[in-house]
């Protein structure tokens, strides 16, 4: 076989590349390993995540209704039928992709692609078997198989109590108590689902505050929920070791203290990040330049060493988000197909889907430290605002991070129900150079939580209503 343009892994950026190569006219083959189109996001990740943790917040809503005097019986759960309908979401999209595929005219090998040389791939384990041990050359190809999850050795025990986040999301069963190894986005996450499901949740982080990385304005109010929701927190703790004990696991832990002692879970979730997917299919045998950390070196039009490969996504560096791989995705097709394209984005958003939501994209306070430069900061409290005071969830903060200079947006983090939903729009004021004027002279609908993203940029001229902030000096003109 040949095709002017293969595209090995079938995730997000690796079928946004596809089709979008297709449509300007390129002969386009995806191989993907997985019998399914939709990578880790659609079949192990961002989706089946998503549609469990749009059930723990219906759970979490109806009891919190008691405040309002509306009171709900305790849910029952049947787990088949919820397990059922989750893998529903997932076949809905993954059928949605094969169509599309074909529609296109893209060819799909379901096999395992490894590089014998920078313009061929051998196929192995295919699906039908007439691919297996077949070879497919190629003009280009883009580099699209994404992360893994990270399991250190420490923690790869015989157990099938000590879950990744993939084996998470099967929902196996609802353990009594659950520990969850690392206090990042995806732990986060995952925990609270078991919480909200029926489980104590416990959480150690070696770091000493959850989600490293993140601002900590934004942090403050989801930590503060989940320790009401969650059995118990551990900061500043090492994990010593595992240890199957019956029918729990025993886990060794070192306090910041530096005493050390020992609990017991029905299960273990190890959430300590994820790696590139850059070796075990061939990448030596081409002139694809891998960096000390696994991903592989790009230059702006996702370029690799070897001009025959172009890579993407995960493996071609962070942020590890399937929203930057299909921008990515379009990018090297775009190019490809000759058309002056590159990634360069001001902002890429991230957002952490627990309850409160985090979500953020730009320049952080703390990133404009870092580097030294003079920003201003302003805030806008979601007990300012009508519709959260509505809605009893007045645990929301907006900020944004403006160019004192300018008026610019350089930046901005929000924290608070739907705050996933709310940030694509500061992510368009700061792509479109938009000053704080600009935010918040744009009439918002009220009352809607949009409104925090205008009412942030009043705050910081001075002009907000629900909050006083002193006026201040406008830049002149040049």
């Amino acid at each position: 076989m040949h095709s002017q343009v293969v595209v090995l892994g079938g995730g997000p950026g690796g079928y946004a590349a596809a089709f979008l190569a297709a449509d300007l006219g390129l002969k386009v083959t995806i191989v993907e390993a997985d019998p399914r189109l939709g990578g880790t996001c659609l079949l192990r990740g961002c989706i089946p995540s998503k549609a469990l943790l749009h059930v723990a917040k219906t759970i979490s809503e109806a009891r919190e209704m008691a405040d309002w005097g509306v009171d709900f019986p305790a849910p029952k759960l049947a787990v088949d039928k919820l397990r059922k309908r989750k893998e529903q979401v997932i076949a809905t999209l993954t059928g949605g992709l094969a169509q599309l595929a074909k529609r296109r005219n893209v060819r799909v090998v379901h096999a395992r692609g490894i590089f014998v040389d920078s313009q061929t791939l051998q196929l192995e384990g295919g699906n039908p078997a007439t691919y297996d041990d077949a070879r497919i050359t190629f003009d280009h190809c883009i580099l699209a198989t994404g992360s893994v999850p990270a399991m250190p050795k420490m923690f790869q025990i015989k157990s099938d109590r000590v879950m990744d986040s993939t084996g998470a999301l099967e929902l196996a069963d609802i353990p009594v108590t659950l520990l969850v190894i690392g206090g990042g986005y995806i732990g986060l996450e995952m925990g609270t689902v078991y919480a909200e499901l029926g489980s104590k949740v416990s959480v150690v982080e070696l770091l000493d505050g959850l989600l490293p990385g993140a601002d900590r304005d934004l942090v403050k109010p989801l930590e503060k929920r989940l320790r009401e929701s969650f059995d118990t927190i551990m900061l500043s703790t090492k994990v010593l070791g595992l240890k199957e004990a019956g029918k729990q696991i025993e886990v060794e832990m070192e306090g910041p203290d530096g005493a050390k002692f020992k609990n017991s879970y029905d299960r273990v979730l190890v959430s300590v990040g994820r790696r590139p997917k850059s070796s075990g299919f061939g990448l030596e045998n081409t002139k694809v330049t891998v960096n000390e950390k696994g991903f592989v070196e790009i230059d702006e039009q996702q370029r690799t060493s070897d001009p025959h490969i172009f890579a993407i996504g995960d493996v071609a560096g962070e942020p590890m988000l399937a929203h930057k791989a299909s921008h990515e995705g379009k990018v090297a097709a775009e190019v490809l197909a000759g058309e002056p394209a590159a990634f360069d984005k001001a902002a890429i958003p991230a957002v952490v889907f627990t309850d409160p939501e985090i979500a953020w994209a730009g320049l952080t306070a703390d990133g404009a430290k870092r580097e030294g430069r003079n920003v201003q900061v302003s805030q806008y409290p979601w007990q300012a605002s009508g519709r959260a005071i509505a809605n009893g969830r007045t645990d929301g903060l907006t900020k944004i991070i403006v160019d004192p200079a300018t008026d610019r947006i350089l930046g901005c983090g929000i924290v608070g129900a739907g705050a996933g939903e709310l940030i694509a729009e500061a992510v368009l004021a700061i792509e479109m150079g938009c000053t704080a004027r600009d935010l918040g002279e744009t009439i918002h609908p009220h009352p809607t939580l949009s409104e925090t993203v205008g009412f942030s940029a009043e705050a910081y001229l001075g002009t907000a209503t629900e909050i006083y902030r002193p006026k201040r000096r406008q830049p002149q003109e040049s």
